[in-house]
Formats: C-alpha cells, sequence, structure tokens
C-alpha cells in the first residue's frame, strides 16, 4: 500500500519529491479549482459533497476539521455561529483563493494530513473531500487523524473510487482524454489535470479502503458509493465514547 500512494506514472516518486508535485499542482490550478471541479463533473461534485455535509451532522460546541480543505466549500456547508470549522491545508494559495475577502465562520490553517497542528484528541468530526489521495503517505494520514480525533469522534472521507464495471470503459475514457483538455483549456495547466486523473486511477477501489481504515484501528466503517461509485463516502469512527 506504501507504493501506491508515493507513484506517479510508471515511476517511483520518493516522499519529498510528491509534496512538491502535489504542492505545485494546487498552486497552479487554485484560481479556477472550482470552475474545473464544476465542469469535470457537471456539477455533480456539489451534491457529492452536500451528502458529505447532511451526514456531517454538526452539534452546537464541536470542533470540525476539513482536511485538504482547498477553497473551503465543504467547510462552509457545515459552518455555523455555535461551532468552529477549520480548513487545514498545505496550498495556502487554494486557502487564498477559497477566502478572498468574503468574511465567513471558517478558520484557516496551513498543514498537512502527517502532520496537522492540532493537539491530540481534541477534534469531533474530521472531513477530507478528494485530498487523501493526494497525501505523500496514506497510512501515516490516517494514524495522524486517529491521533487529532476525540474518542467517538468520526471521520468522512470522501473521494473518488471504482465505477460499477459496466461504467469503468466510459469514465477511464473521459478521464484520460476529456479532462486533461478541459485543463489545458481553462486551466491551462494540462499535465497538472495528467497527474489528478493518475491519483484517481491509483487510489485503493472501496473495500481495499475500508480495509486500511480497520487496519487503522477505526471501528463502524462503512461506505456509501455515489454515481454508481464513480465517488464514494468512507465514514469510521475513532473507538470510546464521545465526550
Amino acid at each position: 500500500m506504501a507504493n501506491l500512494s508515493k507513484t506517479f506514472g510508471e515511476r517511483e516518486v520518493a516522499p519529498p519529491e510528491r509534496e512538491a508535485l502535489v504542492r505545485s499542482v494546487f498552486r497552479r490550478v487554485a484560481d479556477r479549482y472550482d470552475l474545473m471541479n464544476d465542469l469535470m463533473s457537471f456539477g455533480i461534485h456539489r451534491l457529492w459533497k452536500r451528502s458529505l455535509a447532511w451526514a456531517v451532522d454538526p452539534r452546537p460546541g464541536q470542533l470540525i476539521v476539513d482536511l485538504a480543505g482547498g477553497t473551503g466549500d465543504v467547510a462552509r456547508l457545515v459552518m455555523g455561529a455555535d461551532r468552529r470549522v477549520v480548513v487545514i491545508d498545505p496550498s495556502v494559495e487554494m486557502m487564498q483563493a477559497g477566502r478572498g475577502s468574503r468574511k465567513s465562520l471558517v478558520d484557516w490553517s496551513a498543514g498537512t494530513a502527517e502532520a496537522m497542528p492540532l493537539p491530540d484528541a481534541c477534534v469531533d468530526t474530521l472531513t477530507i473531500s478528494f485530498g487523501i489521495r493526494n497525501v505523500t503517505d496514506i497510512d501515516t494520514a490516517l494514524a495522524e487523524i486517529w491521533r487529532v480525533l476525540k474518542p467517538g469522534g468520526r471521520l468522512l472521507c470522501l473521494e473518488f473510487s471504482t465505477p460499477a464495471a459496466p461504467l469503468r470503459p466510459f469514465y477511464e475514457a473521459y478521464n484520460r482524454h476529456v479532462i486533461p483538455r478541459l485543463g489545458a483549456m481553462v486551466a491551462r495547466h494540462p499535465d497538472a489535470y495528467h497527474y489528478l486523473i493518475e491519483s484517481i486511477r491509483r487510489f485503493p477501489d472501496q473495500e481495499e479502503m475500508k480495509r486500511l481504515l480497520e487496519a487503522q484501528r477505526f471501528t463502524d466503517v462503512y461506505y456509501r458509493n455515489y454515481s454508481f461509485g464513480i465517488a464514494c463516502l468512507h465514514v469510521a469512527s475513532r473507538p470510546g465514547n464521545a465526550g
């Protein structure tokens, strides 16, 4: 599994190089990232994220962390005056693009999935939306998520996954031929979208991701497919009683 999170194309990528690559990708596409998501998914990603926000079921007094939260679109769906919502992302450019001049009830903090600037056992709910596949090492990231969650705290991970078999040829053709062209025309960085498509292709399928969560001692692990498995919401808990 470690090799899966450290490869790009057909060559092995060392963790520092991969981290630099990922940061470069998001730095270059930050100002048009949300627009590209709308075009690539025909706007359906917003429905997936609304379903994620509904599953969060935010409560008064909670600390909710949106890890790899980028422009904060998920964080804004769960924010409220009676709770604290924090976006943690390694890309300052992505957070700046989302924050802009708008005032919101969201806090912003630079940090990676492998080393969050948070104390142990302080987070009630942690969401990560289309970000887990870009971490340097998925096992380290899951262990870090475990560290910051309170006993009884929940992880909700929305990510691209493996679609139903009849859909796969069409989905793969769309990813390989259409999305890089969109990246060239709209975001002006086709190479960045070649990377993003490659990261989707190499990401674990639904059952393998479930096994990875269980291997990190998460409990109550289950997943829910969206759009015939193109995207998948994984839900897991750190065992213990919520305080």
